[in-house]
């Protein structure tokens, strides 16, 4: 009895390996390929016979996309525009958390069901009432207007996962920090945001990556490129007759190098944020 639960349990832990394994190669495989498909020269890209591994390793592709076209400009515009929207989101979006999660007020539930329902809505239904209001003040074809859009769907994502975060902060410190004089802000500032912190980490690095990879928005309120992002920029590469991938391949790699390293610095405070309170003791 007892050997065939052993062999019922090493079945088990091989399934569950092969499937892991699988799942990996699976996730993994398009980056592993767009690599080497960045160092391939063109002719071994386009051949009649597929190379799955370089016959010549070749960095030309990076050199090409880097001085011959303005990718440095689009990664500077998604940079700025990614940063301008984490911080207004951060700004807004904590005091907007705080107020969901501390005050009880007339509307409360319905505000809440409204976020929700702006995140059901397909974001092309929002792209003509944003290019008419920011149209209007002068912010079309502008890196501000474009993240102030990022914000206007990503905002209530934001305020969703932060006021779970607070909501699992303990309210007596902050009741003892009030007694002890604290203003409603100062013990916001000081007790409920160093205790959520892992969370406001998770929420703004989620929010980071869905403003940095954002398309149709970046596609339909810029014509130029001082504020045309890296995804625009890319897909305007794609011409009628020719279609450069080794170009487009290291314009890829480039571009999700500083989610990388992102990830790389905040991967422990994000994976303890998004596990918080998973787990009750």
């Amino acid at each position: 009895m007892a050997a065939t639960r052993r062999s019922r349990r090493m079945a088990a832990d091989i399934l569950t390996y092969v499937v892991l394994v699988s799942m990996s190669l699976f996730c993994i495989g398009p980056i592993v390929w767009m690599l080497l498909t960045s160092l391939k020269l063109e002719a071994d890209i386009v051949t009649q016979t597929m190379q799955y591994i370089p016959n010549r390793i070749t960095f030309q592709n990076y050199v090409a996309i880097w001085t011959q076209s303005s990718f440095p400009v689009l990664i500077g515009n998604s940079f700025i525009v990614t940063l301008i929207t984490v911080v207004v989101c951060l700004a807004t979006g904590t005091l907007a958390a705080y107020a969901f999660s501390r005050y009880t007020f007339r509307g409360r539930n319905t505000l809440m069901l409204g976020y929700l329902v702006v995140r059901m809505f397909p974001a092309v239904m929002m792209i003509i009432p944003l290019y008419v209001v920011l149209r209007s003040v002068g912010l079309i074809d502008s890196r501000i207007g474009l993240a102030l859009a990022y914000t206007s769907f990503l905002l209530p994502l934001f305020v969703w996962m932060l006021k779970g975060f607070f909501d699992a902060a303990p309210k007596e410190l902050e009741s003892a920090a009030r007694i002890d004089g604290s203003t409603r802000f100062g013990a916001m500032l000081w007790i409920v945001i160093p205790l959520a912190r892992n969370g406001l980490v998770a929420s703004s690095v989620f929010i980071a990556i869905a403003a940095w990879n954002e398309f149709l928005f970046a596609l339909m309120l810029t014509t130029g490129q001082g504020s045309r992002t890296w995804p625009v920029g890319l897909q305007l590469m794609v011409g009628e007759f020719q279609l450069p991938w080794g170009v487009l391949a290291a314009g890829g790699i480039l571009s999700i190098l500083p989610v990388m390293l992102m990830f790389a610095l905040v991967q422990r405070v994000m994976v303890q944020g998004l596990t918080a309170g998973a787990i009750k003791g």
